[in-house]
């Protein structure tokens, strides 16, 4: 912790805070400690106990992905208030877990917008990677229905999936793409050169153009 203490850089921590992330740590010299440390479970769970964003992050990259329960990972993403603490158990951690699936379809349908979104990320790597036995028509009604209202991370969630339908699924491809252009989410969602638009039909578009260019 006090390893920890001394990386946190106050400029780090204010465009951090932005994303509503409470910590400053550099994320590769985070990296660098789970690098040296390797695996160690019983210290992943010490350093999540603390509460402390950088340590939970930590923790992360050390833990065992396998060795936790359902109810752990369920108590887990409900006290992950912080977007990239929340990104990472889900995507580090819980996407490895022989749990995944049947938290994914508990999470989705959780009144808790933050806890339905790591239930939606579930789906969109299932969509991508596993889509045998997937109702695709029947996400992307529930995608028509509420993204437009959904709150933001809930949201994002959402769109997320509905571009990899589209991306994925080519029998799926138009409703996707106009579904996208009805609701307009993020449609004006500032985007750096270079970078594919969060916007489901450009992103959905440019995707495919580049799957058959290679």
């Amino acid at each position: 912790m006090a390893e920890l203490a001394a990386l946190d850089n106050p400029k780090a921590r204010a465009v951090n805070e932005r994303h509503g992330d409470d910590h400053g740590v550099n994320l590769s010299k985070l990296r660098a400690i789970a690098k040296r440390l390797k695996t160690q479970q019983e210290l992943a769970g010490e350093l999540w106990a603390t509460g402390d964003t950088a340590a939970r992050l930590l923790a992360l990259l050390i833990c065992r992905p396998k060795t936790f329960g359902r109810a752990e990972l369920d108590a887990m993403v409900r006290e992950a208030r912080a977007p990239k603490v929340h990104d990472w158990l889900v995507n580090y951690v819980v996407k490895k877990s022989p749990h995944a699936e049947e938290l994914r379809v508990a999470w989705s349908a959780d009144p808790d917008p933050v806890v339905a979104s790591a239930g939606w990320a579930l789906t969109t790597e299932r969509v991508a990677k596993k889509p045998e036995g997937l109702d695709l028509a029947g996400l992307l009604d529930v995608i028509e229905a509420e993204m437009k209202d959904a709150p933001d991370r809930l949201q994002w969630a959402m769109n997320h999936c509905l571009a990899q339908i589209g991306i994925e699924h080519p029998e799926q491809r138009a409703r996707a793409i106009d579904i996208g252009e009805r609701l307009e989410v993020l449609k004006d969602y500032p985007t750096s050169p270079g970078c594919t638009s969060p916007y489901a039909p450009v992103w959905i578009t440019e995707l495919v153009r580049r799957q058959q260019a290679t």
